[in-house]
Formats: structure tokens, C-alpha cells, sequence
């Protein structure tokens, strides 16, 4: 007979219970939510201790959140992501991906799932995601799926991927070593990799072709990217135009780029065109064409400007009010170069539309009042420039990625991710390590750390490491594995099975992957015992579990590391997660049985 749980578990309990109703209707921001719950345990817990500890004991469970190495290590690895970001070292990567999903959107997420699926079989899965994670991001602003849409499925298949082998994740290895030490034999790195494989290949469609469907599109609104400037492109000697015709070029371009004129014959160095195209596809195309839409000395002494002072290059967009000097003015006699130090990209002429003939070509655009400028250069310079020749700042802009730190910064993540998968560091020393170097070498600013942070993550993971902690504590998790335990000796062998990976993954959801292997595995090995059936399935069934967490984001750490990228909700994690753990349950317990001759 079990006996009644005391009133610390029961509260604890019902305490998870109301902080996942909250989080699922959604009534409430999540960090209302979360920043609640930990200060119902504060306040618990120091009235009513837990046995053998102190009222300060209680509050230190409820606020240790904010200072454990799981939220060290997730703040670490967003700085170390804000640093691939700002200097623009993912690029390179970006426009290999970028090339597949030219070709089909479909067939460009089937390849990156499948990527990111077989990295993380060998690769940690946090080290995997960082690296994916703002790839992913820069795809959906060229142009791919929205972030929103990928992320989750992302992060799912990295998930499975890490399932595959016993190095995939430090909870295998936790189940594993904790299986070893109660008698079982050892494990090798690919024991189990078949069964996931299987498994995987069940999941995959809904990975593919059904979770993007069921999450909402929620890329930010951009006024910047309907607009469309206009500049004269000059062709220089080093440009890979010179030489051939419009028609070899052409493909090449970004979507949101055209020539308003083509030249007679082939490109020539020192021709002079008109082109447009948003401030993005510009960007592109001149990376593309080797162009030049500014005059050489400027730009270079515009870095050199940033260089000396360590500020970062802004871009941002101006209007010309009536009051202007430089309306009726082109580019070349407006003297804003040579005045202020600022290279003008491009001119958008809103509500009106540029009528070229051909006696217009080689004329300059001239500037107009309503106009707004894309004028890049360093902060203080862009200031004076608006306010010397009355000219309105709007609202945003960007920041030039550092692309002299680039490989600066690929090398501190490389280092960071190969000394944490080859088990050097562990992967919170290493990610706070790299987070370190970022911040001395310059690659993320002091002053811009907060861009790289989510104030609604690092409450849900404190509130997560709480509640984890009040379940294991109280008793919660003990008396529901007994619970389980008396329930099971009527079930099958495949209702066994998925029993304890239903329970092992509710624990994972809800507590923490540790949590759940700790208390799952020595359950799991008792339960084979008393019901006569072999051991290993069933610990392989608490492994399985401790990796089915999709359907929170607190149940594992790259959850929330993608969800102030994809904007996320707790009920996205609901209504895309608890499908797939249902079905990778039913496929697991089944290939499990098979396997194993239950």
C-alpha cells in the first residue's frame, strides 16, 4: 500500500500543475509567471520548511536559479551567439545554406534538419544548436522561412539526433553510468544508435512537414524592408561584372535587386548604373558584384574612424524636411562626404515613381523633400549630419557587422563547442570561457550584452530550476515512481515500457533531464526486476524519455535558448511537442519491444 505523499509534495505538485496551466492559457507573460512561482516557493518554503532545513535554506531553493551554472551557461551561449552575429562570421555559412533554399524551401529544411540531426549524434546538442541557431535567424531575414517556423523543428531534430548515442547528451551518459554502477554491462557509443535511426525516420515527417504548419509566423514587422533606394553603382576594376553580359549576371542577384540601366555590350570598368533594390539585396549585390555605391575614401576612412574611436558602424535611414540644404542637390555637389564623413547607400523616393528614358541615363539622382537617405558612418558623425543640413533620424537602424573580428570570433566558438564535445570542459566552463573572450577581444561590446539577453528566458530557467528542485526535494518525484511502479505489473511489455518513458518525460518537461534520469533509472531497474522482464530495454526507455522534452520550453536548455529568437509562446511548445512525444513514444516502445523479443 502507498502511502499518502506529505504536504511538501503534495504542494509541490499541484504547484507544477498551476504554474503549467498558467504558462498553457497564456493569460499572463511568462515572466510574470515565472517571477510568481518563485516567489510562492520563497514564501512557502520559509514559512513551512522542508525537512531538516531552515527558512533560509527554502529561500536560497527558490532563488538559486539566478546564480546555477544551467543559466550561466544559457546566457554564456546567447552572448557567444551575439558575437557570430555582429561580426558577421556566420555568413559564409549562411549563403552556402542560403543556396539550397534558393532551390526549394522544402528540400532546404529536410537538409538542415538532417544536418543538424546526424551533428548532434556526435556533437553535444547545445553546442550544435548555438551554432545553428543564428544561421537559421540570418536564413529567415534573406528571404527563407521565418525563424519562427524552423526553430522549433530545429531544435527537435537535434534533439532525436543527441538521442542516437550515448555521447550525444551528458543524460545518456548520466543514465548510462548510473545503469552501469547498479550492475548493469556497459554501453558502447552506438548500442542503441538503430533504434533512434528507426524511430527517427518515423519522426521526421512530422518534423518536416507538420510542425512548421502548426507555429505562427512571428518575424517582426519591418518598415525598412519594403522600401527601395535607389544609387548609382559605380564598376571598378576589381569587379566581377567586368566583361559580361547582363544576362550571365542577372541570376546571381538577390530577389529584391535590379539595374534601372544595362549597359551597351558588357560591363565595363568605370561604368556608372543606376540600380535599386531594399537596404538587404543592395548589401548583397555588392558583395556579389564588387561594386561600388560610395566613394572608396570614404568608406575606408569611415572604418578607420571606427577602428580609432572602437565604436561600431551604424546605418540608418534620414528623411529630408523642407528646410534641407541639399534639396535640388545630387550626391556629388551636396558635399555630405566631405562635410561630415558619412557615405550615403542609397535614396528612397517615396510616392513617387523614377521614369528613365534614354537620354536620362548617366544623369544623378537628385534629392528631394521627403526623401529618405541610407546613410552609414559612425554614430556621432551621422548626428551631424542631420542636424547640420536639417534632416529627421527615424526610428531603428543597424550596426555594421565587424568583419574584422569574424574569424575572431569563429575561433572562440570553435574552441568553445570542441573543448566542451570532447568532454575537455564542461560546456558550462567552456561557453562562460568563450563569453569572456568575446567581451576582451571585442567582439561583443560591453554596452550591447543586453541585445544578446532575453529578461523572459533567464526568469523561466531560475523559476524551472526551482520547481525541478521543490519535486525532487519534497519527495514528489520518489512517490510518483512508486505510484508507477504498483501500476505496471498489470501492463504489457510495450505498456511498460511506455509508462516509464511517459513518466521519465514528464519529469524531463517539468524538472529538469537530471532530475529524471536520477530518479528514473534506479525505478526503471527495480521494476525489471519484479516484473522478470530484461533490464536494459527498460532503462533504454528512461534514456528515451530523459530526451523527449519538446513539449516545454523548460525542459531543456536549447528550448529556451530558441525562444526569444523564434518569439515563442509556451503553448507553441504544447501544440507542436506533445504530437511528437506521443509519437516518438509509441515508436519507441514498439521498436523496443521488437528489438529486445518482449
Amino acid at each position: 500500500m502507498i502511502e499518502v505523499p506529505n504536504y511538501h509534495a503534495i504542494a509541490a505538485m499541484v504547484l507544477t500543475v498551476g504554474v503549467f496551466v498558467a504558462f498553457a492559457r497564456g493569460r499572463m507573460s511568462t515572466e510574470i509567471v515565472s517571477l510568481l512561482t518563485i516567489a510562492i516557493i520563497a514564501v512557502g518554503l520559509y514559512f513551512f520548511p522542508l525537512p531538516h532545513t531552515t527558512r533560509t535554506d527554502g529561500l536560497t531553493l527558490a532563488f538559486g536559479g539566478f546564480g546555477h551554472y544551467a543559466l550561466i551557461t544559457i546566457c554564456s551561449l546567447m552572448i557567444l551567439g551575439r558575437g557570430l552575429v555582429v561580426t558577421g562570421a556566420l555568413e559564409p555559412a549562411a549563403r552556402a545554406l542560403e543556396s539550397v533554399w534558393k532551390l526549394n524551401l522544402q528540400l532546404g529544411l529536410l537538409v538542415s534538419l538532417a544536418l543538424a540531426f546526424f551533428l548532434s549524434m556526435i556533437v553535444n546538442d547545445t553546442p550544435i544548436l548555438v551554432l545553428l541557431l543564428p544561421i537559421f535567424v540570418a536564413l529567415a531575414q534573406r528571404g527563407a522561412m521565418p525563424a519562427s517556423k524552423t526553430l522549433i523543428p530545429l531544435n527537435a531534430a537535434v534533439l532525436i539526433g543527441g538521442m542516437a548515442t550515448t555521447i550525444g547528451t551528458s543524460t545518456n551518459l548520466l543514465v548510462v553510468g548510473i545503469a552501469s554502477d547498479l550492475g548493469m554491462p556497459s554501453m558502447s557509443v552506438f548500442h542503441f544508435t538503430p533504434i533512434v535511426l528507426a524511430a527517427a525516420l518515423v519522426a521526421f515527417p512530422y518534423l518536416w512537414l507538420v510542425m512548421p504548419r502548426l507555429l505562427p509566423d512571428n518575424s517582426p514587422d519591418q518598415i525598412q524592408a519594403v522600401r527601395r533606394f535607389f544609387i548609382r553603382m559605380r564598376v571598378p576594376q576589381a569587379s566581377d561584372l567586368i566583361g559580361k553580359h547582363f544576362d550571365e549576371v542577372v541570376e546571381k542577384l538577390p530577389k529584391d535587386f535590379r539595374f534601372e540601366e544595362r549597359p551597351d555590350g558588357t560591363f565595363r570598368a568605370g561604368n556608372r548604373l543606376l540600380i535599386s533594390g531594399t537596404h538587404d539585396a543592395l548589401e548583397d549585390a555588392n558583395r556579389i558584384l564588387k561594386g561600388e555605391v560610395a566613394p572608396t575614401w570614404v568608406i575606408e576612412r569611415i572604418r578607420a574612424d571606427a577602428a580609432s574611436a572602437q565604436e561600431d558602424i551604424k546605418v540608418k535611414e534620414l528623411v529630408v524636411t523642407a528646410d534641407s540644404r541639399i534639396i535640388g542637390r545630387t550626391l556629388a555637389t551636396s558635399g555630405i562626404a566631405n562635410n561630415y564623413g558619412v557615405a550615403v547607400l542609397g535614396i528612397h523616393k517615396p510616392d513617387r515613381l523614377m521614369h528613365h528614358r534614354e537620354d536620362d541615363v548617366g544623369r544623378e539622382i537628385r534629392m528631394a523633400e521627403g526623401d529618405v537617405l541610407l546613410v552609414m558612418g559612425l554614430e556621432s558623425a551621422i548626428r551631424d549630419f542631420a542636424g547640420g543640413d536639417s534632416l529627421l533620424q527615424l526610428e531603428g537602424g543597424r550596426d555594421m557587422p565587424r568583419r574584422s573580428k569574424a574569424a575572431l570570433a569563429a575561433g572562440i566558438m570553435f574552441g568553445s563547442v570542441l573543448t566542451a564535445s570532447i568532454g575537455l570542459l564542461p560546456i558550462a566552463i567552456s561557453a562562460l570561457a568563450g563569453a569572456i573572450l568575446m567581451f576582451l577581444t571585442g567582439c561583443v561590446k560591453f554596452d550591447r550584452v543586453g541585445r544578446a539577453l532575453s529578461a523572459k528566458v533567464i526568469v523561466l530557467v531560475a523559476a524551472s530550476i526551482a520547481i525541478g528542485r521543490v519535486i525532487l526535494d519534497s519527495g514528489a518525484a520518489s512517490w510518483l515512481g512508486e505510484v508507477l511502479a504498483m501500476g505496471l505489473q498489470f501492463l504489457p511489455a510495450a505498456g511498460v515500457l511506455a509508462a516509464i518513458m511517459l513518466f521519465v518525460t514528464l519529469l524531463t518537461n517539468f524538472a529538469s533531464n537530471a532530475t529524471a534520469a536520477t530518479v528514473g533509472t534506479p525505478i526503471a531497474f527495480n521494476i525489471a526486476s519484479e516484473l522478470g522482464l530484461p533490464q536494459e530495454p527498460l532503462i533504454l526507455a528512461v534514456l528515451f524519455g530523459c530526451n523527449l522534452c519538446y513539449a516545454t520550453p523548460i525542459a531543456y536548455q536549447t528550448n529556451m535558448l530558441i525562444m526569444a529568437e523564434g518569439n515563442y509562446k509556451f503553448a507553441d511548445y504544447l501544440r507542436t511537442g506533445v504530437p511528437l512525444v506521443l509519437l516518438m513514444v509509441a515508436t519507441l516502445s514498439f521498436l523496443l519491444v521488437m528489438s529486445y523479443g518482449m
